[in-house]
């Protein structure tokens, strides 16, 4: 579905009209393939054990837990530093949203100031840049018509999705090493149990049960790493990536509108990284304001021929 462009404002000097903040914002839905798949994989791990002919309350040992989680907990904490762990936390619940990427609206609002530029010159965007909310855009659009050359443009812009990508990466990392940690936990856990089994080795009937009881630490490690810190952290990743790909394709928009170029071509060079049901409309905006003017009547035709000759 391609984006068509607003005509409101565009002519006889209006100013464009900015979009409003939430529509280039990441709009959020639930996301049901999260809730679904922490549905399915604890319904599966439990239901397994059952049909095995185990109960929940084999499985459910506060000691195992405490050994697991906060063994985990403590490691994690010790890896990475204060700042890092609240950036992880606060990122936490994107994983039960699902954005609605708002991609396609950002670039059709930088090919219509592309339009207006080619038309009314740079220093005509500056009020309407100001109403930008994308940080990231707004800066780069702010270089450019201040006057900076498109090189220096992309070297301050490149520095910051360098931060950018660094930054968006931890939570992501944070929870691979939980990952990490959480299956050797368990194992320290497992034997610690063990331990205590071994000093009721005078009581065989219970030697069974303890070591049963034992393992649960190990059963806790893999599946919170493999069911809970693992998927969290490749779905962050995604998260990220979407994110950094859009920032890149908003620089080449921008440093496009700075070397002049014309604003179809910036359309075309976005729209082959753009899915093909999100192309941009590459019709130029029209101005409601434009005059029409009347239909010009038909020009009467002379007639050629030569007079009639009068008689004599």
């Amino acid at each position: 579905m391609g984006l068509t462009f607003s005509a409101k404002g565009l002519g006889d000097g209006g100013s464009l009209a900015p979009l409003a903040p939430g529509h280039l914002r990441h709009q959020s839905f639930m996301d049901r393939t999260t809730l679904f798949g922490l549905l399915l994989g604890g319904m599966s791990l439990l239901g397994g054990h059952y049909l095995e002919g185990g109960s929940a309350f084999m499985i459910l040992q506060a000691t195992a837990c405490i050994v697991v989680l906060g063994g985990t907990a403590g490691a994690v904490c010790l890896s990475f530093t204060g700042p890092q762990l609240r950036q992880s936390w606060r990122s936490l619940p994107h994983i039960f949203r699902k954005l609605q990427d708002q991609t396609t609206t950002q670039v059709a609002c930088l090919v219509k100031l592309a339009y207006r530029a080619r038309r009314e010159g740079l220093l005509a965007l500056e009020g309407e840049v100001a109403n930008l909310p994308d940080p990231f855009t707004r800066r780069g659009l702010q270089l450019v018509i201040d006057g900076f050359p498109p090189q220096q443009v992309r070297e301050i812009m490149e520095m910051d999705l360098t931060q950018q990508e660094e930054s968006g990466q931890m939570p992501a990392r944070v929870f691979e090493a939980a990952g990490g940690y959480a299956p050797t936990i368990g194992i320290l856990g497992a034997v610690l149990g063990l331990i205590q089994v071994m000093q009721h080795l005078t009581d065989p009937a219970r030697l069974g049960t303890g070591v049963a009881v034992a393992f649960v630490a190990t059963i806790y490690g893999v599946a919170t790493a493999n069911l809970l810190f693992l998927p969290i952290a490749h779905k962050l990743k995604l998260h990220h990536e979407h994110h950094m790909l859009r920032q890149e394709m908003l620089l080449e928009g921008i440093l496009a509108l700075a070397q002049g170029e014309h604003p179809r071509l910036i359309a075309e060079r976005l729209n082959g990284i753009l899915p093909q049901d999100a192309a941009v409309d590459l019709k130029p905006p029209t101005s409601s304001r434009i005059r029409q003017l009347p239909a010009r009547p038909p020009a009467r035709v002379k007639s050629h021929a030569s007079p009639p000759v009068r008689p004599h």
